[in-house]
């Protein structure tokens, strides 16, 4: 199956005073129809930045400084900004991070579902979005009514359904979610989280979950990328990375995970992340590494295929390959 999404060599710095903070540092991935792809690591691992780069929603400071990001053979990064305008929704859409500011408070739900589909269709007629807007409520569990409801009149579940809803207005082919159920109580998360899922499968898109919780990661994606100082350290399979994680960082993520044949401990990463304006040489990770040498923090390392499907950038030589 040909890839719906190929980035490669993504890398977008925020530009200050002291120097360029390397926030996303050569980013490579592919994205099959129909696939769910996780992005996951510690807060300030790049994530978030990479995926509104998809978006070309980067703010200054920040700026996309290489790479290349094909959606369906057209380069995302190089459109203009009228068609990326057009792009935006149509072809790939955001669930934005917290939903409780993403919506306009003084605005109607069913106003700004409107504006959305009007931006990319302003031949729409009032008869259709008046049955379109109840049919998109409807697809994210929520009743017809909300559509005349403001914002504050929405509880923290019902504000995200609607971000889903106006997110898959247009039926785009890479939908991306960055940390959709943040703030949310667990039981509301899970109800979330399957209603995302449904609406995936029924328009037949492609999905990118952001976030941190590998607990999620492993219910919900097919791929998950564990990211780590603007670079990624290891991509495969999810049941492949848990079963059996080769980089050391995914190993030390996964043990954070809580476990019922150790209750009431709970497991940190020892050491902080570093700071992408002044990165350690060679892998960024190696201060925090349990199995780092000396050639871990001299030389540079590059992402490669280890196995069919497994990616890693490690020196060293994991499972008895390099």
């Amino acid at each position: 199956m040909s890839d719906l999404l190929q980035v490669q060599d993504l890398r977008v710095y925020y530009f200050t005073d002291a120097g360029p903070v390397k926030a996303v540092d050569g980013v490579s991935f592919s994205l099959q129809p129909g696939e769910r792809l996780g992005l996951v690591g510690e807060s300030g691992s790049g994530k978030s930045t990479a995926v509104l780069a998809l978006m070309r929603l980067v703010m200054t400071p920040g700026r996309i400084v290489g790479g290349k990001a094909f959606l369906d053979g057209e380069d995302l990064l190089t459109l203009s900004e009228d068609k990326m305008r057009h792009a935006r929704g149509d072809k790939i859409s955001l669930i934005p991070q917290g939903a409780m500011n993403s919506l306009n408070p003084v605005m109607r739900i069913k106003h700004q579902i409107v504006d959305t589909i009007k931006a990319h269709d302003r031949k729409v007629s009032d008869d259709d979005l008046a049955r379109r807007v109840p049919q998109l409520l409807e697809q994210v569990g929520l009743r017809p009514s909300v559509a005349e409801m403001y914002p504050h009149e929405l509880s923290g579940g019902m504000k995200q359904r609607v971000c889903i809803a106006t997110a898959i207005s247009l039926r785009p082919q890479v939908i991306i979610a960055d940390e959709p159920t943040s703030a949310l109580d667990v039981v509301v998360q899970r109800q979330v989280m399957e209603t995302l899922g449904d609406i995936q499968r029924s328009i037949a898109a492609s999905l990118i979950l952001v976030g941190h919780d590998m607990g999620l990661m492993a219910q919900f994606v097919d791929k998950v990328g564990i990211m780590y100082a603007g670079k990624l350290m290891e991509l495969g399979p999810v049941l492949d990375i848990f079963e059996s994680p080769l980089h050391p960082y995914t190993r030390m993520l996964i043990s954070t995970l809580p476990s019922l044949d150790v209750k009431g401990v709970f497991r940190g990463i020892p050491g902080m992340t570093p700071s992408l304006l002044d990165p350690p040489s060679g892998c960024a990770f190696h201060p925090r590494c349990p199995e780092a040498r000396e050639s871990c923090a001299q030389e540079p390392y590059s992402f490669r295929e280890i196995r069919p499907g497994r990616w890693m950038a490690c020196h060293r030589e994991l499972g008895g390959r390099a």
